[in-house]
């Protein structure tokens, strides 16, 4: 049992003696796991019927404490949010630290804590993992990585290339949160009141929208890129146009203010909390209708339409009347951010 709260992370944390499987335990601990059960290099599940998505994610986030969550919380968003938006009911996850010798054993309890509440939440179990520990200076603090599986019901079949003209474009909130968030923090910047990242587990929306509606054929978390990289995307792959308006996408004022000071585009900005949805339109208003009745989803909108020219490409009406193509980013904006 891990002794004191001021304890650093050792070398031998990762050296597979008695440290390690005190590690292992104040791990366990945390997680809620059963820590008298034999530890086997697999998790034994079982075999889950018809189809199953899987999905992987690594994550290097700085600060590692944020306001609106911590590296912890992020890492089992991330993952059950990829699985979700493939309209997979997320089932199990994987955890792996690799932790940077001299981390404060207090704040890996603190992200502990975080991951079991956000799993507890996403209704998800760890049900093995991996930790590792390097020396100082070669791992900036702990790095995450998770990955997760889920179980695919019949009926559903969503993809990026299903896009057709005519459909509707349609967000759960408010874009650009969790990257203005972290830039505040990282760089001590006060963009206004209320700034704080949107991450959540979006299952806890997501799989009963998709058991209460019909007529969705493309959903997408939009995160690093942000609300334009996702744009894209399923305008290449459905090789359709998508038109937003500039004036229909959710947007705090805190955001828009941060963005105009640093000279960002709020599109290109990541989300940890959002999704887009191309649905049919003879089932958007109830599509939108369900997603708002949801906390996650109270300031969704309509934000555009899908038309047939021209392919690959977003068009945006903006405030002034006029028209804009939204490109994707050239680069990294924020980096670090998830």
């Amino acid at each position: 049992m891990m002794k004191r709260n001021e304890e650093k992370i050792l070398m031998a944390h990762g050296g597979g003696g008695i440290l390690m499987k005190e590690l292992v335990r104040f791990i366990m601990e945390k997680l809620g796991s059963n820590c008298d059960s034999p530890l086997q290099d697999s998790a034994i599940l079982d075999a889950i019927p018809g189809r199953m998505a899987f999905t992987t994610d690594s994550f290097v986030v700085d600060p590692l404490f944020f306001s609106g969550g911590d590296i912890g919380h992020l890492s089992v968003c991330g993952t059950v949010n990829d699985l979700a938006v493939c309209g997979a009911v997320p089932l199990a996850i994987s955890l792996s630290f690799i932790i940077e010798e001299g981390f404060s054993m207090t704040d890996l309890g603190r992200i502990l804590d975080s991951i079991r509440s956000a799993a507890e939440e996403a209704d998800v179990s760890v049900v093995t993992g991996d930790t590792k520990v390097v020396e100082k200076g070669k791992a900036d603090g702990i790095f995450i990585n998770t990955s997760g599986i889920g179980k695919v019901p019949d009926g559903i079949e969503l993809s990026s290339a299903s896009a057709r003209p005519g459909d509707i474009v349609i967000i759960n909130g408010t874009v650009g949160d969790h990257g203005l968030a972290i830039l505040s923090m990282r760089e001590n910047l006060d963009f206004g009141s209320g700034l704080e990242s949107d991450t959540a587990p979006l299952s806890t929306l997501i799989v009963p929208l998709l058991e209460e509606t019909e007529g969705i054929r493309v959903m997408r978390d939009a995160t690093r890129g942000g609300l334009a990289a996702v744009l894209n995307e399923i305008a290449c792959d459905s090789e359709v146009c998508i038109r937003i308006d500039e004036s229909s996408i959710p947007l705090r004022e805190t955001v828009r203010k941060g963005c105009e000071l640093m000279g960002y585009e709020p599109l290109h900005i990541a989300n940890e909390g959002k999704f887009v949805v191309i649905v049919d339109p003879d089932h958007a208003e109830k599509v939108l209708e369900r997603i708002q009745r949801d906390p996650l989803g109270k300031e969704a909108a309509i934000i555009g339409s899908v038309t047939g020219s021209p392919v690959r490409h977003v068009i945006m009406k903006t405030v002034f009347g006029g028209e804009r193509v939204v490109d994707l980013p050239y680069g990294d904006l924020l980096p670090r951010i998830c």
